[in-house]
């Protein structure tokens, strides 16, 4: 009967693993990405429920009560969180991932620290599980506001941060090869310490990058723990944890060396170079911003054959979603053409942008990532940029700019540029945006919502 039982778990288990690989497929599109996500809960529900019956499992009181208050609490911070706290959201749902694979990790070594195996895949789930958790905790804080989001240098940072690992990681294998728990507790507590001396350099331009890395972190973690499980003495009850880590951490993987792509840069000068610490000296911009009010801007764009506009983080903070889709159907009932420039890393997260403008009720067709819509900048009558910064920045062309060869919107190869904005100030990034000195660019100054609301009001009008 267990070894019928064992069978019924695996079959079950690859029908979720075939479930997990049609939910990613269809998150690689906006338009079936909510499918994909249904699929993937599904599945990720059928394995979790079947757990229960493999053999050797036991104490289901506490687990049915750990998924009762977990599910609980996800379902509830899902259910009011505000789409501009999204990537926050991300981040600490990553970093609790992580500190579950750690803790797991924990559990296993001290119970069973005489098998090197399962002990040796342990403490490799505890490095990362452990990195991972601190990580996203200081990710949490910066994305929040809770600590400078620029990031944070420090003399002498990467050899004290490579000590810490260093010593952390001998601490643990020493505590493996000597049988002796003692040392687990100071390894845990350094390599949680390395978690964030990792994360304070990252600044908040990086963090799109910084999210997808995590998440792939914590999917290898929990995929280790799963191999320990396998290892252990409950069998099957670990081949849920080795499916979803994998699937998780090789599609984290690939986001991140994506995202670091889209930025032109290695994931080694993301995570070490400590982008934006300092701010840009001795730029080459010359000339002066040129306002615009509400009204100009609203006859520009009237008598524009094409409108192309370019979001940003600045969107999100002002919650002006909605009055985007409003701006964008006003304008389109004017008989004027209507596109959204989407850069891969706008926003504090991957995909933030697609998720804001979908929320709104945006249609699909309309958004086009940088490849695409970067030939039709030149012959665009009008780009709207609304709180876009540093993807949209021209110093990126610039020799001898912290941006040179990141890839760009080309916003300002457009006839004109109008770029809503709450002041004058520099994005995450802490370089002068190049584009606001340029001829064809005027600036309307105010709180994204409220300034596309009057343009809507203004547009009516005309």
């Amino acid at each position: 009967m267990t070894a019928y039982l064992g069978d019924v778990v695996n079959a079950v288990y690859v029908v979720a693993v075939i479930a997990f690989i049609l939910g990613l497929k269809a998150m690689s599109s906006p338009e079936t990405a909510r499918r994909g996500i249904v699929y993937a809960g599904a599945a990720m529900l059928v394995a979790v429920a079947v757990t229960f019956v493999s053999p050797g499992l036991s104490n289901f009181a506490l687990i049915a009560l750990g998924v009762i208050i977990g599910g609980g609490v996800g379902w509830y911070w899902a259910r009011v969180v505000q789409m501009t706290a999204m990537p926050q959201m991300v981040a600490v749902f990553n970093g609790m991932g992580g500190g579950s694979a750690a803790a797991i990790a924990a559990v296993e070594l001290l119970s069973t620290l005489s098998n090197p195996t399962t002990s040796s895949l342990s403490l490799a789930g505890a490095i990362i599980g452990s990195i991972s958790i601190a990580g996203s905790v200081v990710a949490f804080l910066k994305l929040q506001g809770w600590m400078r989001q620029k990031a944070i240098a420090y003399p002498g940072r990467q050899p004290i941060s490579v000590t810490v690992l260093a010593v952390g990681v001998a601490l643990g294998v020493y505590a493996v090869a000597g049988l002796n728990a003692i040392w687990l507790l100071p390894f845990f507590v350094l390599l949680l310490l390395y978690g964030v001396l990792l994360t304070l350099p990252i600044g908040g331009a990086d963090m799109p990058v910084v999210i997808s890395l995590f998440n792939a972190l914590t999917g290898i973690a929990v995929a280790l723990d799963g191999f320990a499980l396998v290892n252990g003495p409950l069998g099957d009850a670990g081949y849920a944890m080795v499916i979803a880590g994998t699937l998780v951490g090789a599609a984290g993987s690939l986001l991140t060396i994506l995202m670091s792509r889209a930025m032109n840069r290695s994931i080694r000068n993301v995570i070490f170079g400590a982008f934006g610490a300092t701010e840009e000296v001795g730029g080459a911009v010359q000339g002066s911003m040129k306002p615009i009010d509400v009204d100009d801007a609203a006859v520009l764009m009237a008598y524009a054959n094409e409108v192309i506009i370019a979001p940003g983080y600045g969107m999100a903070v002002a919650q002006a979603q909605q009055k985007v889709k409003e701006l964008s159907d006003v304008l389109e009932a004017k008989g004027v053409a209507v596109k959204f420039a989407i850069h891969p890393v706008a926003g504090r997260m991957p995909g933030h942008m697609n998720v804001l403008l979908a929320e709104a009720g945006i249609d699909y067709s309309k958004l086009f990532d940088r490849d695409e819509i970067d030939p039709e900048f030149a012959n665009a009558d009008v780009v709207l940029v609304i709180g876009a910064n540093d993807v949209v920045n021209p110093a990126a062309r610039r020799q001898g700019s912290p941006l040179f060869g990141m890839p760009i919107l080309d916003v300002d190869r457009a006839k004109n540029v109008i770029v809503i904005k709450r002041g004058q100030g520099k994005g995450f990034a802490g370089i002068e945006n190049d584009l606001f000195y340029k001829d064809n660019c005027r600036m309307l100054y105010g709180d994204a919502q409220q300034v596309v609301g009057k343009l809507v009001t203004a547009l009516k009008k005309s």
